[in-house]
């Protein structure tokens, strides 16, 4: 009688060739990869964060020309700006363009510019302006007083953060459409809007001369500045700006301000997505880096 092997017809488990077909080639997962990177920093950069370079010397010294800010573009879907806070904005067709560098046609620079606008690190457009705000809907803001500081709701404000000899002239008389002179008559914050100037008072075209701006327009508040890396600080709200705002509360007038222009939910339903995302990223990773362990 014939012993019987206990090996004999025995089959391997197919799992491994399974899980061999299923493999990616290393080529094949690191577009794969750059992909879901780039589809994640243009939704940081479209509803959350985005990277802002500074074209001008209109906030210095805070901001020196060719920084580079972040600015969180949700806080404003949950509040309303603050004075003293730094915003980036959309100006109106009365304010003129304050882009002060050339910009190349070259192909190959419209077609960095491009890429860049839509992860975030290019420059603003002729429209997008960065400056202070300084007036909230209902505020009357005038300059000056007799020491020459500018006052919001009859209350002269020390702006420490304006260096010394950036202050627009106080002996030159306003001229209607320019902003030469640190004079100008008071004016009342229509509802809806806000008033905002320059730190750099002698070159800034701000709403002394150009006229207060739809808070609705604000892309979002810059919050600090990452680049060039030794100037890397947090925007913060000047301590003068944060006394104003407990000793004299925001004033309010006529209609409330239009609807947040994002529902502030869209924003929020994207953490699920990104977070899946990165998760994936992060696991296909992780997978590449256990098939080089494997083969070495």
């Amino acid at each position: 009688m014939r012993s019987v092997d206990p090996m004999e017809g025995y089959r391997p488990p197919r799992r491994r060739s399974i899980m061999r077909r299923k493999e990616m080639p290393l080529w094949q997962e690191l577009p794969l990869l750059l992909v879901v990177a780039f589809c994640l920093a243009v939704l940081i950069r479209t509803f959350l964060v985005q990277a802002f370079y500074i074209p001008s010397g209109s906030m210095q010294k805070t901001l020196e020309l060719k920084d580079r800010v972040l600015v969180n573009k949700v806080v404003y879907d949950m509040r309303d700006p603050l004075r003293g806070e730094i915003v980036v904005f959309r100006g109106t067709d009365n304010w003129a363009p304050e882009v002060s560098e050339p910009v190349s046609d070259a192909f190959m620079s419209k077609l960095g510019r491009t890429i860049g606008d839509l992860v975030g690190v290019s420059r603003p457009g002729e429209r997008d302006f960065i400056k202070r705000v300084i007036g909230l809907p209902g505020d009357k803001v005038a300059c000056c007083d007799a020491q020459g500081r500018i006052t919001v709701n009859g209350v002269a404000i020390d702006e420490s953060y304006i260096a010394e000899g950036f202050n627009s002239d106080l002996s030159q008389p306003p001229i209607a459409g320019q902003c030469t002179s640190r004079r100008f008559a008071e004016i009342t914050i229509p509802a809806g809007q806000m008033f905002v100037m320059g730190d750099h008072r002698a070159v800034s075209q701000d709403a002394r001369c150009q006229g207060p701006v739809p808070i609705e327009n604000i892309i979002g508040r810059a919050f600090v500045i990452v680049w060039p890396s030794d100037r890397f600080k947090s925007l913060d709200v000047p301590d003068v700006w944060k006394q104003f705002a407990q000793d004299h509360p925001t004033a309010a007038i006529g209609p409330a301000p239009p609807e947040p222009r994002r529902d502030p939910q869209v924003a929020m339903g994207l953490f699920p997505l990104l977070l899946s995302a990165a998760l994936s990223a992060r696991s296909g990773m992780s997978f590449v880096t256990r098939r080089r362990r494997l083969r070495a």
